[in-house]
């Protein structure tokens, strides 16, 4: 028995000659990653891998965030029966594999960012080939308030900005703008339309052989330290993190009162 495919409910996904635009649209949760926005983003990729004629894909997002990076909302939920540290292992694994997904893509993946970035939502965007942002753009790594670390975040980071800024975002917790953001290479290229940006790129590498784009990316893979060496470290560290009375006081705190970490209790 055949039908008509699932409608995407995190995002909304549209194709435009050799373009495929996913847009995360999650506004009322400022765009934040939850286990169906995972599942529903591997699917969009699988569909951008699949489709031959593509050569971009652009991840946007609906609303002044780009996105807040993990479902805290989500994360204070019922434990299971393994514990948390189990279920923290397995999210953090899966969204490791987003963002390495994102970065063997055989297509041009660009980070189209019109708002606020933080946690694993910069980690998106380090993932990316190529990142633009507008003045709105603004890039966060807030987790130290939690009682986390980005780990997933940060194997992508260094490999694209380096060490020194990836450990000023960390340690600080303080945002960049977007600005800012391009002085460190986070950002490529600041935009006043990211629609016409996005044609002109599509327009231009339609002339490109999409083999001859998956061989770049694979060639540059290839002469970088790759990112997935380092999964195990980073899916251990946020599992062991996740589990520690602090992260787990200041999630449920946020969770059930909207209480932000900064704030008095």
């Amino acid at each position: 028995m055949t039908g008509t495919p699932r409608p995407f409910q995190t995002l909304t996904v549209r194709q435009q000659g050799v373009l495929l635009r996913v847009v995360l649209d999650r506004p009322e949760r400022h765009n934040a990653i939850d286990e169906l926005l995972l599942d529903e983003m591997a699917a969009a990729l699988d569909r951008a891998e699949s489709t031959p004629e593509l050569r971009v894909v652009s991840l946007e997002a609906t609303g002044p965030v780009f996105c807040s990076g993990m479902d805290l909302a989500s994360a204070a939920g019922p434990v299971g029966p393994d514990g948390p540290a189990a279920g923290a292992a397995r999210g953090g694994a899966r969204f490791f594999d987003l963002l390495d997904r994102i970065t063997t893509l055989p297509r041009v993946v660009v980070a189209a960012v019109d708002g606020r970035v933080t946690g694993g939502g910069v980690g998106l965007v380090a993932a990316s080939d190529v990142a633009v942002a507008t003045e709105r753009g603004s890039f966060g790594l807030p987790e130290a308030l939690w009682g986390l670390l980005p780990c997933g975040v940060l194997p992508f980071l260094i490999r694209r900005v380096g060490a020194q800024p990836a450990r000023l975002l960390t340690l600080t917790t303080l945002p960049v703008d977007a600005r800012r953001a391009a002085a460190i290479g986070l950002v490529d290229e600041l935009v006043t339309d990211i629609d016409g940006w996005l044609r002109r790129l599509a327009g231009r590498l339609a002339r490109v052989d999409g083999q001859t784009l998956a061989d770049g990316k694979r060639y540059l893979d290839r002469l970088l330290p790759p990112p997935h060496a380092q999964r195990a470290l980073a899916v251990a560290e946020f599992s062991r993190l996740m589990s520690t009375p602090a992260a787990r006081d200041r999630i449920d705190a946020f969770a059930t009162g909207r209480r932000m970490p900064w704030e008095p209790a």
